[in-house]
């Protein structure tokens, strides 16, 4: 099993996620008492958020970078981003450290193309859907029609992460906020929807959409997985 590297901390309420899911995923494959062979580096969310905030991304990627080759030198074999936002700078971590990052949109992307779907609507921070960093890659490489809300409804999911999710908050009335924005979509031809934020898992569910939904956190976690136990399931 190779050690996987996860750059957590953004905010810690999904990285606890990740956590669960690589170490679910590797009992689940091998059994008995394995459990995933990892390293995370936890970032103060509130360091991050500011920079986000102010646009110093150069600032941000010299920490995500940093943060990375600390990781590396601890032994990890790959990186995990465990956040959709701050894969705007997953060109400088890569740069930066001499093993691979497993990109969040990869995973994503091919499952949604496993679904046989076109056409997908992206929900995430105001970054993520409105910055071409994911929407791009999933069109250049996956061949998508990414669909996002209007700016109504992204103010709306926006402003939920950071004002609740990213605290640990679940509230039903944001529940119902979201799954109008997610029905506005569907109208518009969405044949499914990205949470294409690492904490939207903690308030939708598959139950909670009229159509297909892609947690990027579980499929990252999963890819990583993957990854991990190339050689030991060969």
């Amino acid at each position: 099993m190779k050690t996987i590297g996860l750059l957590g901390g953004m905010s810690w309420e999904s990285s606890l996620e990740y956590y669960r899911f690589v170490n679910e995923a590797v009992k689940e494959r091998l059994g008995g008492l394995h459990s995933a062979q990892c390293l995370m580096f936890s970032f103060d969310f509130a360091q991050i958020e500011a920079l986000q905030m102010a646009g110093d991304w150069d600032m941000a990627a010299h920490l995500l970078a940093e943060a990375a080759q600390n990781l590396e030198r601890g032994g990890a074999e790959c990186i995990v981003l465990c956040t959709n936002t701050m894969h705007k700078l997953a060109r400088s971590i890569e740069e930066a450290v001499n093993i691979p990052l497993l990109h969040i949109s990869d995973p994503t992307g091919e499952a949604i193309r496993a679904a046989g779907i076109d056409t997908i609507g992206l929900l995430g921070t105001r970054f993520t859907m409105e910055h071409d960093f994911y929407k791009g890659r999933l069109v250049e490489k996956f061949g998508l029609n990414v669909l996002t809300p209007d700016d109504a409804g992204r103010t709306i999911v926006h402003d939920i992460i950071y004002q609740e999710l990213v605290l640990g908050e679940v509230r039903e009335e944001s529940r119902l906020a979201y799954q109008g924005v997610m029905a506005d979509l569907v109208s518009r031809g969405a044949q499914g929807i990205i949470l294409g934020c690492t904490e939207i898992e903690l308030l939708i569910k598959p139950e909670h959409s009229p159509v297909p939904t892609f947690d990027t956190t579980y499929l990252h976690a999963v890819a990583a997985v993957d990854w991990a136990l190339q050689e030991t399931e060969k």
